[in-house]
């Protein structure tokens, strides 16, 4: 992990906002990595999704000093794009060397549908594939795959609304049975703690019930494990590799989304300070998961150590935080000294290593006949 990778003369597309409800955490990412951008040497062009889902072009950036306000543009603004068409048009259609690097977190831009549109523009594009994307979202699939995988995990329980709204009491019984108190629910298609509630007795159960699902059509209910929370970073195509595992040091009973954005007390310990060979094993397992669910580009993997020293992997983060301060560049800086600018080129050379790849595929069944 000691080579370098220069990325020169290219345009690169910034795809942030979006119609979801980490809106503003996407706009924070935006920021970090424009302002680490080199302006001169590449043709960065910011593309804001509304929370209604427009979408707005702000043409060359010409300059990497930009603050969070600035990235907030109006559908009507003068002399910018005003829909997705137009911003296809204008901006997708320049010709040149190109990449896209979607950094819209949750629904719409984290479970494959931003990929699968810049898949048919043929655009090489930073982070998961279509599949990957999806599958990791999910919270629900990606459990299915990683015990396919034999990878060890939390005891979990999930249903729809629909099931929700014709067996509740028969839902409530087995979710006690099974997982018992403290036990947390969360929605199946969202990220950063999001709608999460943790529950001591049923009707803390109801209520967190009832309040996922005013986000989600799905949740996932999981047995609480007492322990530490440790996250490891991977990033890579065919051969992906795994940094060196953290966590955050806090007093937090449950890490919420207060807890994780709000509490300027945090701190992380880099590596997590657990046994050799246990480090050895998350970093193993990390990778492991990675490819069983196709990823390529980049992950998070999140797991719990509990008190015995048992691991279980708690979820696969396809796009995890990734401000300049976040767990996941950080990891990699105290891995292997790769710094913030640095890792971003990286995953553009990800980026265009699995684009090319993929246009050696044959698309045709020998010659046509007439």
């Amino acid at each position: 992990m000691n080579h370098t990778t220069t990325v020169q003369e290219q345009i690169i597309y910034i795809i942030y906002g979006g119609k979801s409800t980490e809106h503003d955490i996407s706009l924070k990412t935006a920021c970090t990595v424009l302002q680490a951008l080199d302006t001169q040497q590449n043709e960065v062009r910011p593309i804001y999704i509304t929370r209604d889902g427009i979408w707005c072009s702000f043409g060359r950036l010409l300059t990497n000093r930009i603050e969070l306000h600035d990235l907030i543009l109006a559908p009507a603004h003068q002399d910018t794009a005003r829909s997705m068409g137009e911003v296809i048009a204008n901006d997708f259609s320049l010709p040149g060397k190109k990449v896209a690097f979607p950094l819209m977190h949750g629904a719409n831009g984290e479970d494959g549908t931003i990929q699968g549109l810049l898949e048919l523009l043929n655009i090489p594009y930073v982070g998961n594939g279509v599949l990957s994307a999806a599958v990791t979202l999910d919270k629900v699939i990606s459990k299915q795959l990683l015990a396919q995988a034999g990878v060890n995990q939390v005891a979990y329980h999930f249903f729809d609304n629909r099931q929700w709204a014709e067996a509740q009491s028969g839902l409530l019984q087995h979710i006690e049975e099974q997982l018992g108190y403290p036990c947390y629910v969360k929605p199946a298609s969202l990220g950063s703690s999001i709608g999460i509630s943790r529950c001591f007795d049923r009707q803390q159960l109801i209520s967190g019930i009832n309040d996922a699902l005013s986000y989600d059509t799905k949740v996932l209910i999981e047995r609480e494990i007492v322990g530490r929370e440790i996250q490891v970073a991977v990033m890579g195509n065919e051969r992906p590799v795994a940094s060196l595992p953290g966590e955050f040091i806090h007093n937090h009973a449950f890490f919420d989304f207060d807890s994780k954005y709000l509490d300027k007390q945090l701190q992380m310990s880099i590596p997590a300070q657990i046994e050799e060979h246990t480090l050895d094993e998350i970093r193993k397992i990390a990778i492991h998961a990675y490819q069983s669910h196709c990823c390529t580009g980049l992950a998070r993997v999140d797991f719990f150590l509990d008190e015995g020293g048992f691991l279980y992997l708690n979820e696969i983060n396809a796009l995890p935080g990734f401000t300049n301060f976040s767990m996941y560049p950080v990891m990699w800086e105290r891995t292997a000294d790769i710094t913030y600018a640095e890792l971003i080129n990286r995953l553009i050379a990800f980026a265009f290593e699995r684009h090319a790849s993929k246009q050696t595929l044959n698309y045709s069944k020998g010659e046509a006949h007439v």
